[in-house]
């Protein structure tokens, strides 16, 4: 194993949640792109990037000290950002435990010497890559109970890039 890491914290779908958003994936045929593998559905919290195991074990420990309590997001609209050609499923409405939750981490990170995101935080889970719009209407409501978030190394492989989870933690505050 390397010594450095692309990292991400997010949140992560049960099996499932992650079946009832699948059928989404087929949207490429209406708005182009690729699909993204179902397996790495998830939706971003933020994103360290490429770490050394020194920092690793810095937002581990930090994220091991976060008390934050569960929450119920819903995914029901679509986004489609031209620029990354990127198609998305959102929540129009984002839990004030979500937006606490990605503030925590951002301080975790500040914590181990990184710099977080300064753009305003957007709950999204992607659908499609180089997608060239997005679908007409709106999908139907998603309700996803989030009862805890995760780490997450990003590995690129022969077959495309493989998220795998690394250590969870409850949600409990």
């Amino acid at each position: 194993m390397s010594d450095r890491q692309r990292l991400f914290f997010a949140l992560w779908p049960d099996e499932s949640l992650r079946d009832a958003i699948a059928p989404l994936l087929t949207l490429h045929r209406e708005c182009g792109g690729r699909p993204h593998p179902p397996t790495n559905l998830h939706v971003t919290l933020n994103f360290p990037g490429m770490v050394d195991g020194e920092t690793r074990d810095c937002l581990e420990r930090a994220a091991g000290e976060i008390c934050a309590p569960p929450f119920e997001l819903t995914l029901d609209h679509f986004g489609y950002w031209p620029k990354p050609e990127v198609m998305w499923l959102g929540c129009s409405a984002v839990p004030s435990p979500l937006a606490q939750l990605v503030e925590r981490l951002n301080g975790a990170m500040r914590d181990c010497g990184l710099i977080p995101e300064s753009r305003l935080y957007r709950p999204h889970l992607t659908l499609l890559r180089k997608a060239r719009q997005a679908p007409q209407g709106e999908p139907p409501a998603f309700h996803w109970q989030a009862r805890e978030f995760v780490l997450v190394e990003s590995v690129s492989t022969p077959t495309g890039v493989e998220y795998r989870v690394l250590r969870r933690w409850p949600l409990t505050g």
